[in-house]
């Protein structure tokens, strides 16, 4: 072995990749292992929450993964614009001016009609996408 083969530390460039890949080895062990843990982890807690009465901390994308709806189902039902809402239930129902009852009657009659046997509601329409006309 020659001294131009050779790092500071005595070891070989050979070995130095060997622990450079056996470190790139164990952080993806580690990352496949970690990820396979929380879906594990939420497939255990989805399946225990299944169907849960519906309480005013929830939101809406909450609810409709407990019960297994499209979010855009719920959106509808209390008027609200298909996109994206973080505020919990009892919020929703303070800006809107409604009680707790009446939101939790209203999604509980949009759930029941969209599992079977009601076909599936039809997702939102796209509005701000622009249309081609054929020529």
């Amino acid at each position: 072995m020659t001294r131009d083969e050779m790092t500071p530390d005595g070891m070989t460039r050979d070995g130095m990749w060997r622990r450079l890949l056996i470190a790139l080895f164990v952080a993806a062990v580690a990352f496949t292992g970690y990820h396979a843990a929380r879906t594990v982890s939420d497939a255990i807690y989805w399946n225990a929450h299944r169907d849960e009465p519906i309480e005013r901390w929830m939101t809406i994308g909450y609810v409709a993964h407990s019960y297994h709806v499209p979010p855009h189902v719920l959106h509808r039902a209390l008027n609200l614009p298909p996109a994206p809402d973080r505020r919990p239930l009892g919020r929703i129902a303070q800006d809107t001016g409604q009680t707790m009852t009446q939101i939790e009657a209203k999604l509980t009659y949009a759930i029941v009609h969209a599992r079977p046997p009601y076909p599936p509601p039809a997702p939102p329409l796209q509005s701000s996408s622009p249309t081609r006309s054929k020529s």
